[in-house]
Order: structure tokens, then C-alpha cells, then sequence
């Protein structure tokens, strides 16, 4: 008989059970772990990651992050991965996810060591000038700036997209982009968190009659969890991108369905404003933290630059062992937050219009006389706290993407159409919708956008002009590895996130899970209220309000990261917990 054969190895049932426990006890007795030693479960920790060895993919979707995991899996990198999930993401996130959009991505090339900033934000059309909000009596029109067709600037997400791909991936564009082609075409089930947010949103979608038959039922209904949807407008506009390169949606069919659209509503995009859109590649912000390197974007993303000044400040300070969230470290964040988000108002746009003084903002030195200028047991209020040089949002439906293959590449992209579901304008014919991110320009010196936040002549609305962003991907390295990807949507409490999920990794040594989980805080400089979480601790509280901090329980949660950190060959990732649908997706 063969020493293999079925015989040799059953098993009475006394024996299986003694076997199995003898099993699970060996199991159990040493620290979970592969053979090259990186620990995939600690006993103490609360929250854990997603374990994967083949790349990872993480973002706000499920069926995205699949598809960008499938595209790993099938020999792309993590360029073809992103891009995959990013046109994934237009079909089955609708509200954040996008083709009429624009952002930021943020690539490591392991083997070169090259760190690569692509900035395919939107631009105003060529006719927008700096009043173009401002009503006759001088004050900034928000359903104008917000709502209307002239909200929307020229959209960045295909071309962005397409020249990342194109430039640094390794498979044909077809490839990469059949997967959301498929999913628009063939429709995929509609989720609990996707059915919310349509019926959430009818009050605005439904004003619009192609938005109403895009994203509602032909009577009118809202789609039910587990209800097929099919999107024929939009795999067909998927289809016109890929055969063509992206150029269809700048100079082609797709392009006359947005000017078409954009007479019907008086907006101002034309086909010269779309075919005249540029990508262009930046050099990243890169700083240093403790014993690691931050790479993240430069401006017209002021989230790069102010994550770094409040990284400077707070190296000062031994924070752990004040202790992750008591009074004196959330204390501490808020007066970096405070001063960052005063210089933003002051100093940050578009640098190709202003000349931004991003060294000075990021240095060191500066960092410390900001730091020198803070009581530790007193707030500052922050009608006390100027922009420190003496020179002269988002909305939380933004969505993040983090990539990371085998081979060391990674990616962190994060794109947006402003407020969720943009500005509810749907392109008729298309299949997509419209952003509404001339918003986030300063329609006026000191009136705050849509998320409280202030501007000044910097971020004044021109031509050709791309607003201001607070997006932040990250990608952290340590001895020139990278160990940490993340970003978050959020609009103005972006960049306060992603700086507490890099404090979290460093300082207080989380896995990626714990770091997710922990309750955060915001403070913009105006208006001066710190934001809590509620779980930050009724204590803690009271202290934070006797040392002159204004508290609010925060309506929303902080931001929702998507992250991926590695350690030896195994990658850990983690959606946010903080809103459902989310996956971290192996390659495996």
C-alpha cells in the first residue's frame, strides 16, 4: 500500500479530537507568525489587520479594492492597481469616486527609490475670474459656488489617471480599465452603505433629470441593498477612455457632452478649456520625523507642507510619554494644528500663480520658534495666532486609495469631486457627474468655504488656476523602505488625520488597526473649536476645557484613512472603520 494512501492517515473520532487539540495547544503556545518573523498577531492589541503577502490594496469599496488586488494578482504593479481601482471606484462609489473629479497621486518605484508627485487637480476655465461668485451686493453666492454647473472645474480624474498608468504601469490600459467597464455594464449588487447614501441624497440628485434616471430607479425609487445596478452611459464612456487613451474625454464624444451640459446649466467649461488640461508632475514634499521619512504632496495639496510643520513642532516634545490622547498630548496637537491652519489661510495656493514659501513653512527651525510661542498648560486663542512669517474643503465624501505590490512600488491617491456627489449635476449621455470644486478657491478674502475654512489673495480664483486642496497622501519610509501608506478623505480634518495615523505608527508604536481605531481630534485655527470624537475620555474633557479649549462632540467622524504598512514579507491593511463597505484586498 502507498505510504500516502487514504488509510494511513484516518482518523477515529477520539483520535481527531485528541490530534486537533494537541493542534490548536502548539498553535496557541508560540506568538502567530511566519517563517520570516513577522508577527501577524499581537494578544494586546484590540483591533487587527488585514494579512496579505502578494500586495494589497485598500480603499472605501469592496469590489474596488478586489479589482485593484485581482489587477496585482495578474502581473500589474501597483500603478495598474491604482488606476484600476480608481475607475473601479467611479462606478461603485458614486459619491466620491469619479471621472469629472481631480487629486492627487502620490508613487514610491521601489527598485528606482524614486518618489513621483502627479497633480491632476482641476482648473478653472479660462472665462472664471476673481469675483465670479460675488453677487451684486458683494456677497459670495454659495448655491452658485456649490450647486450650479459653474461650480465645476475641469475635470482631472481621466487624464490624471491615464497618464500615471500609461508612464509607470506595465499592462495595456484595456486591461487595466475592463474591470469597471464590466461592473458598469453588467452591474454589480448595491450595498447597504451605497443604498443610504443614494436615498440621503435624493433631495439634490433628483433636481437634476439625469442625475434622477442615473441613480434612482426608473420610477423614482431608491435602489435596494442587493438590487443590481447597471450604469450603460458610463461603461460606454469607460469604453471611449480606453480605446482612445483618455483623449475622448478631453477633445472626443465624451468632451461635447460636457460643454452640452455645461450650456444647459451656464456653466463655463468649453472644449478648448478641456482639451487645453495638463497634468503635470511635481517634485513631492519630502521631510524628516523622528528616524522617518514623509513623502507627501506639494501645492496646490496644502496638506504635505502642514503636515510637516506640525511634525516639526511636535518633535519637540516626548509624546509618548505624555500618553496617546490625554489632556497634555491632545493639547499639544491642537496649538500645532491652530498655527499650521493659520499660515494655510495665509500663504498656500496654486504655485505655478503664487510663490508659495513651502521651504519656509517645512523648516525646522521654524517649526521650533512656533513651538517656543506655546504655553503647555494655556490655549491660545486664535484670534491671537497670525500667520507666523510675516510676509505679507474638501467635503467628507473625498475618497483614498493606498497601493503597495511585492516589488516595493506603492501608491497613495487620493481624488475627489468636493461634496459628496459633487455638485448633483450628472453629464446626460455620460453617465458621470460633475465636481464642484471652484468652491474650494476663496471667492472672497476671509469668507470661509464650505468647510469653515478662510482664504486670501493666494487662493483667489483665476484662470487656468487649480484650488487649493487639503488632500494628503503619505508614504512614510524608514531607512529608505517604505513602512507606512495612507490618506484619508475628509475635507478640512484631512490633514489632522493622516498626522494622527503617522503619530499613532511612530510614536506610539499601533499596528495599523490600533492606529485606525484610536479616536481622533481637529482643530483648523477658525473656528477655534477643537473637535473631539466621543470617545475621547469625559475627564480628559473637562481638563482640555479648564486649560481654555473650546469643545465640540463632532456631527462626523475624523476622516477615514486607508492604510497599508509592511513588515518583512507580509503587508497589514486597514480600511477605516469609521464607515462601512471598506476592504483591505490581498493579491494572494
Amino acid at each position: 500500500m502507498k505510504p500516502d494512501s487514504e488509510t494511513d492517515f484516518r482518523l477515529t473520532m477520539p483520535a481527531k479530537k485528541f490530534f486537533f487539540s494537541v493542534l490548536i495547544v502548539a498553535l496557541f503556545a508560540i506568538p502567530p507568525a511566519f517563517g520570516d518573523g513577522a508577527a501577524i498577531l499581537e494578544y494586546g492589541d484590540r483591533f487587527h489587520p488585514q494579512i496579505g503577502q502578494g500586495g494589497m490594496v485598500v480603499s472605501q469599496e469592496q469590489l474596488a479594492s478586489r479589482v485593484g488586488a485581482d489587477i496585482l494578482a495578474r502581473g500589474g504593479n501597483a500603478v495598474d492597481a491604482a488606476v484600476a481601482t480608481g475607475f473601479a471606484l467611479a462606478v461603485t462609489l458614486p459619491q466620491a469616486g469619479n471621472l469629472g473629479g481631480g487629486g492627487f497621486m502620490l508613487i514610491h518605484l521601489g527598485e528606482e527609490n524614486k518618489n513621483i508627485a502627479i497633480d491632476y487637480r482641476e482648473m478653472a476655465p479660462a472665462t472664471a475670474h476673481a469675483d465670479l461668485f460675488v453677487n451684486a451686493a458683494g456677497k459670495v453666492d454659495t448655491q452658485l459656488s456649490r450647486f450650479s454647473a459653474l461650480s465645476s472645474g475641469v475635470p482631472g480624474t481621466v487624464a490624471g489617471l491615464v497618464h500615471a498608468q500609461k508612464k509607470y504601469g506595465v499592462l495595456p490600459l484595456s486591461e487595466v480599465m475592463a474591470p469597471a467597464i464590466a461592473l458598469a455594464k453588467k452591474g454589480f449588487p448595491v450595498s447597504y452603505p451605497l443604498a443610504w447614501s443614494l436615498e440621503e441624497s435624493q433631495a439634490r440628485l433628483k433636481k437634476h433629470s439625469a442625475s434622477t434616471r442615473y441613480f434612482y430607479n426608473s420610477d423614482g425609487s431608491v435602489f435596494k441593498p442587493g438590487q443590481i445596478w447597471r450604469q450603460p452611459d458610463l461603461a460606454a464612456t469607460l469604453k471611449r477612455i480606453a480605446r482612445s487613451n483618455g483623449r475622448d474625454f478631453y477633445e472626443g464624444t465624451t468632451a461635447t457632452m460636457i460643454v452640452e451640459e455645461m450650456a444647459v446649466g451656464a456653466g463655463a467649461i468649453t472644449l478648448e478649456d478641456l482639451k487645453n488640461y495638463q497634468v503635470i508632475e511635481r517634485e513631492p514634499v519630502v521631510g524628516t520625523y523622528r528616524d522617518h521619512q514623509i513623502i507627501s504632496m506639494p501645492p496646490p495639496s496644502s496638506g504635505g507642507i502642514h503636515l510637516l510643520q506640525m511634525l516639526n513642532i511636535l518633535e519637540g516634545w516626548d509624546l509618548a510619554a505624555l500618553g496617546h490622547n490625554s489632556s497634555d498630548y491632545i493639547h499639544r496637537l491642537v496649538e500645532a494644528m491652530r498655527r499650521a491652519y493659520a499660515d494655510r489661510s495665509e500663504y498656500l495656493g496654486d504655485p505655478d500663480f503664487v510663490a508659495v514659501p513651502a521651504q519656509k513653512l517645512m523648516d525646522k527651525v521654524y517649526g521650533a520658534e512656533l513651538r517656543a510661542h506655546i504655553s503647555l498648560s494655556q490655549a491660545t486663542p486664535s484670534t491671537e495666532v497670525l500667520p507666523g512669517l510675516g510676509a505679507h474643503e474638501e467635503s467628507p465624501q473625498t475618497t483614498h486609495y493606498s497601493v503597495w505590490d511585492k516589488d516595493g512600488n506603492v501608491v497613495s491617491n487620493t481624488y475627489t469631486l468636493n461634496f459628496s456627489y459633487g455638485n448633483g449635476i450628472a453629464v446626460t449621455g455620460a453617465g458621470f457627474l460633475l465636481n464642484n470644486e471652484m468652491d474650494d478657491f476663496s471667492a472672497k478674502a476671509g469668507v470661509p468655504n464650505a468647510y469653515g475654512l478662510v482664504g486670501n489673495a493666494a487662493n483667489a480664483i483665476a484662470p487656468g488656476k487649480r484650488p487649493l486642496s487639503s488632500m494628503t497622501p503619505v508614504i512614510v519610509l524608514k531607512e529608505g523602505s517604505p513602512v507606512l501608506v495612507t490618506g484619508s478623505p475628509g475635507g478640512s480634518r484631512i490633514i489632522t488625520s493622516v498626522l494622527q495615523m503617522v503619530l499613532n505608527v511612530v510614536d506610539f508604536d499601533m499596528n495599523i488597526a490600533e492606529a485606525t481605531a484610536a479616536p481622533r481630534i481637529h482643530h483648523q485655527w477658525l473656528p477655534d473649536v477643537l473637535y473631539v470624537e466621543k470617545d475621547i475620555g469625559v475627564d480628559t474633557r473637562k481638563r482640555l476645557q479648564n486649560m481654555g479649549h473650546k469643545l465640540e462632540t463632532s456631527a462626523w467622524s475624523m476622516g477615514k484613512t486607508q492604510s497599508i504598512t509592511r513588515e518583512n514579507h507580509l503587508f497589514m491593511g486597514v480600511s477605516d472603520y469609521r464607515w462601512p463597505g471598506g476592504s483591505a484586498e490581498s493579491a494572494d
